[in-house]
């Protein structure tokens, strides 16, 4: 499957089901309804920062719910700095590149529609590409046995899972975080968590990285590297492991700009 494809799968299942039983469709509160919609509209620019945004009174009328849903929902969006509320006065939208923090991050990755922002997508493995290298060179050279014993059996599992992707991607997962575990740091430790949690529900994203996750050579590399306390070469190895995956996120963003 080409890489460049990736955009057009990712509302689909890639993996095969065999459970003959369905699953409880969870309804939506009203209030996540809300916020994903006032989000969309933040992000988007339909809302300008310094903009006030409509009265709690105007946004019930206009989306068809309770004062509480509308409240929650402000709530929320005050909690990542999109929106600053002014009890008694009016409710600013605020400019969320300068105020927001890496927690906005799994939000705005997904539309409203459940389609992947490419843009947001790109951004995130280029900051892995960033600090991915750096949590390697530290864990190498701060580095305790059990961080080893993790790097390992993630490793093996990937070994023994073949070309199964889904196992693939979730045993790399495992292994990024030993690393970030490894480097004792704990401004990366976060922004790993982070990352983390925005692209592991993302479907089809095991696709789009099937060349890095199918990578043996290069975990062992970075593996062998943390091993032998060797700090530039575990940077140099995560690297060109990285960049394997940053490849097909860059075609991707290319073919759809």
């Amino acid at each position: 499957m080409s890489l460049t494809n990736w955009y057009d799968l990712l509302s689909d299942d890639l993996m095969p089901v065999r459970a003959s039983k369905l699953d409880r469709v969870a309804r939506p509160s009203l209030s996540s309804v809300v916020f994903d919609q006032l989000l969309e509209r933040i992000v988007g620019g339909a809302f300008h920062p310094g903009e006030a945004l409509p009265s709690e009174r105007q946004l019930c009328a206009e989306l068809g719910v309770s004062r509480t849903a509308v409240r929650e929902a402000l709530a929320r969006l005050a909690q990542v700095k999109l929106i600053q509320i002014r009890h008694g006065g009016e409710t600013r939208v605020l400019d969320f590149r300068a105020t927001a923090g890496l927690d906005l991050l799994p939000s705005i990755m997904r539309r409203a529609n459940g389609r992947i922002a490419a843009e947001v997508a790109r951004s995130g493995f280029e900051m892995r590409v960033a600090i991915g290298p750096d949590m390697a060179r530290l864990a190498a050279e701060r580095r305790g046995n059990g961080v080893l014993v993790m790097l390992d059996a993630a490793i093996e599992a990937m070994a023994a899972a073949g070309d199964e992707l889904a196992v693939l991607q979730q045993q790399s997962l495992a292994f990024w975080g030993a690393i970030a575990t490894g480097s004792e740091n704990i401004a990366y430790q976060l922004a790993f968590n982070t990352l983390r949690e925005s692209i592991k529900d993302i479907p089809g994203l095991a696709a789009a990285q099937a060349a890095e996750l199918r990578d043996l050579r290069g975990y062992r590399a970075i593996a062998e590297a943390v091993r032998k306390r060797d700090g530039a070469a575990a940077m140099r190895a995560a690297r060109a492991h990285i960049g394997i995956g940053l490849d097909g996120i860059a075609q991707l963003h290319r073919r759809k700009s």
